[in-house]
């Protein structure tokens, strides 16, 4: 964190509680000097209540007590004693409406084309349950009669990476890279 919490209503706390220089406050909370003289001259920030680094952790009063003392000197933020947050992981995978509809005939395809990735992997990878699965390839889906094979990457259901991160977990190597597939009964039967 370069900027402490709430920049401006740290700076009119800083002006009215300490001794340093408009520069100080400024470089401290990110602001223009000029700003920070406007805030103590009561042209800015009316009606803004202070905001005291002091007790939420980002300055000690023996910091305040350097700076007042040299004016040269800047405040610097306290590290704070938290841990810092992990960034999150994917959650779930949010479909638009508009493509929802679509969502049966990505697991079809991938169904068809990867039979070998887990319902699991299938169900991350376009964000779909178990059990719309399980249905896709029994064909007891509610829309089983209208369901056509159409790749997901296509469709806007998942990325070309996504797909191929999820077959190479799962064992196998791209499409793109394998081998063509043999005819398929479709095909055989014309």
């Amino acid at each position: 964190m370069t900027q402490p919490l709430m920049p401006k209503a740290t700076a009119v706390w800083l002006i009215e509680k300490t001794s340093l220089t408009f520069e100080q406050v400024a470089d401290f909370v990110g602001m223009h000097p000029l700003e920070v003289q406007a805030i103590a001259d009561g042209e800015v920030a009316q009606g803004i209540i202070g905001y005291d680094p002091v007790l939420n952790g980002q300055l000690t009063r023996e910091e305040i007590a350097r700076c007042e003392g040299d004016s040269a000197a800047r405040l610097q933020l306290s590290t704070s004693a938290l841990p810092v947050p992990k960034a999150r992981g994917k959650g779930a995978k949010y479909t638009p409406v508009s493509k929802r509809n679509d969502r049966p005939d990505a697991i079809a395809w991938v169904l068809r084309h990867y039979p070998h990735l887990t319902d699991a992997a299938i169900g991350k990878l376009l964000g779909t349950t178990k059990e719309t699965i399980a249905k896709v390839r029994d064909r007891t889906h509610w829309n089983s009669a209208n369901i056509k094979p159409r790749d997901p990457v296509i469709l806007g259901l998942c990325s070309q990476g996504d797909l191929n991160a999820a077959i190479a977990a799962a064992g196998e190597r791209p499409a793109h890279l394998a081998p063509p597939p043999l005819a398929d009964e479709e095909t055989t039967a014309a």
